[in-house]
């Protein structure tokens, strides 16, 4: 209960935003804060529960963000649509991946992740219905009542994904299906032995976590009225996706949640105030000083400073 009166509250928090502030760059900025809440919460349910290291965040982004091009192009489809599609061709991308790749360990899962990005990127760099290497210039449409413009409305549009993401990594890991992640996540061997059908929840875990991501990326043409893959498909959504839940912490859903927020706000302002170059710097900087400082992250860190204060 305490969860939804708060995902309402926030939600309602929004909405005032949406209506009261009046500078675009809030919400340009607000969306891509937003974005990462997703792909991180996303990124924790495989990463962080199961314990398996994914690189492949670009390859499901993309995949999302491509199906809502290819379905507004072909068919006009309003977002919602788009959104739903591309979460579906992205969770089938996932049980797929899953499947074949889910069987390896370590630095060989990880290295698998990495070459299904190069993969689908070089997919749609040779797909010329979508705009091919050189990529494809979009028209928004006319936003839809009651918003005044389209960059207000993909901001409450992504604050809804995330409030959806959130719950279902609640859920996730509040219900046998976590107990049974975190289990394989610390032995794997343990957990078969103990009779946890490992290969199911991590190919279903692959699948919801590929979903999440796809139905981020689906906004993000109409975000930038422009879609080439060389962007789309970038390694550093990898990068922050990965980043947020070791800084905000992995064992528990709303870390993710924190760390995204700090470091996509981070780099924002870095961003405005300094080079997006920087950016890559930044996310370096803060990963040592949390992999140095609060190794179990921020939510790690605050459980020790209640247990000392218990002591």
């Amino acid at each position: 209960m305490k969860f939804w009166i708060s995902a309402a509250l926030a939600l309602g928090l929004v909405a005032v935003l949406a209506a009261m502030v009046q500078n675009e760059y809030y919400f340009f900025a607000g969306y891509v804060i937003l974005m990462y809440v997703v792909l991180a919460t996303a990124w924790n349910i495989l990463g962080g529960y199961a314990g398996y290291v994914n690189f492949g965040t670009p390859a499901f982004f993309g995949l999302g963000a491509y199906t809502a091009v290819v379905v507004f192009k072909s068919t006009g489809a309003p977002l919602i649509v788009q959104i739903l599609l591309a979460a579906l061709m992205s969770g089938m991308l996932g049980f797929i991946a899953g499947l074949f790749t889910l069987r390896l360990r370590g630095i060989f899962f990880a290295i698998a992740t990495i070459a299904l990005v190069v993969i689908m990127e070089t997919l749609f760099v040779n797909w010329r219905y979508v705009g091919g290497a050189t990529g494809l210039q979009l028209l928004r449409p006319a936003p839809m009542p009651p918003f005044e413009s389209y960059n207000k409305m993909l901001f409450v549009v992504m604050a809804l994904l995330a409030v959806v993401a959130v719950a279902i990594a609640r859920w996730v890991q509040d219900n046998w299906i976590g107990r049974g992640l975190r289990a394989l996540r610390d032995s794997e061997e343990a957990a078969e032995s103990s009779g946890v059908p490992t290969l199911r929840l991590k190919v279903f875990a692959c699948a919801v976590s590929g979903a999440l991501m796809g139905a981020a990326g689906a906004p993000m043409p109409m975000y930038l009225s422009f879609i080439e893959p060389a962007s789309t498909f970038n390694l550093n959504y990898a990068i922050g996706a990965l980043a947020s839940p070791m800084i905000g912490g992995m064992s528990h859903y709303i870390g993710p949640v924190i760390g995204a927020i700090i470091l996509a706000t981070v780099q924002q302002v870095v961003t405005v105030t300094i080079s997006s170059e920087m950016n890559v710097l930044v996310v370096g900087v803060l990963l040592v000083v949390f992999v140095v400082a609060a190794p179990e992250g921020i939510i790690g860190l605050f459980r020790r400073l209640r247990d000392w204060k218990k002591a």
